[in-house]
């Protein structure tokens, strides 16, 4: 059944700023805190019937070295992991190309790859070759493939925009994947503690806090240029 014309599209994003950045008319934002479990309860409690289509949306991990801080990777297919292996949920092709014309001010910054989506955080520049090997994706984040299954249950369209944040060289520091609040914003009394106990390094935080702000700057510029409904047409 085709969507009422007075559809939205349903932002799912990780983070609370990202979440913010995408919200606006014909949107209806919605994050889990880097959960992915979390996510998909919401989701299972989410009615569809009112939705346009679903798009992935915010900051990832990068796997492919060609792509630094602030790299915007449109999804062609979300590749989920799985026990039988990587499994694909290609992206609508029409979303796509809307996206691609919508960002075409951005140039090279813009690139058509496929993403990959996992349960936990990618931590280590070794783990992160691991995972491109495996799947050839070019971007990693933890909401793309419950997004993508979502809307593959739902029979909506579906896409992903996703903008580099630690680069495919770059570790993660050890305390990232727990310093946030299940809201999605930043837990700033265990990015302390973290320092505290020595858990965390001063220059570690400085280059996340550089390569965030740079990634959030491509999702603000890529999130303007889509204008209402993250660029999806009715």
């Amino acid at each position: 059944m085709p969507p009422a014309s007075g559809a939205v599209v349903l932002a799912v994003a990780g983070l609370a700023r990202e979440a913010r950045i995408a919200a606006g008319p014909g949107v209806e934002a919605v994050q889990a805190g880097g959960d992915a479990d979390r996510l998909r309860a919401l989701l299972a409690g989410h009615t569809a019937a009112d939705l346009r289509a679903v798009v992935s949306f915010g900051i990832a991990g990068g796997l492919d070295p060609a792509l630094a801080p602030g790299a915007i990777v449109v999804a062609r297919a979300v590749v989920s992991e799985s026990a039988a292996g990587p499994e694909p949920f290609p992206a609508s092709e029409p979303l796509v190309a809307g996206f691609r014309a919508r960002l075409s001010a951005l140039g090279a910054r813009v690139v058509v790859a496929d993403l990959a989506g996992v349960e936990a955080a990618v931590m280590t520049p070794a783990a992160k070759a691991a995972l491109r090997a495996r799947t050839g994706a070019a971007a990693v984040d933890m909401e793309s493939q419950v997004a993508a299954a979502y809307a593959a249950a739902h029979g909506l369209p579906f896409a992903a925009l996703r903008v580099v944040c630690d680069p495919a060289g770059r570790a993660l520091p050890a305390f990232a994947a727990s310093a946030l609040k299940p809201n999605g914003d930043p837990d700033v009394s265990a990015v302390l503690l973290a320092l505290l106990r020595r858990d965390a390094k001063f220059g570690e935080l400085v280059r996340l806090a550089r390569d965030s702000g740079e990634a959030f700057r491509g999702l603000s510029r890529a999130r303007a240029l889509l204008g209402l409904a993250l660029g999806v047409d009715a």
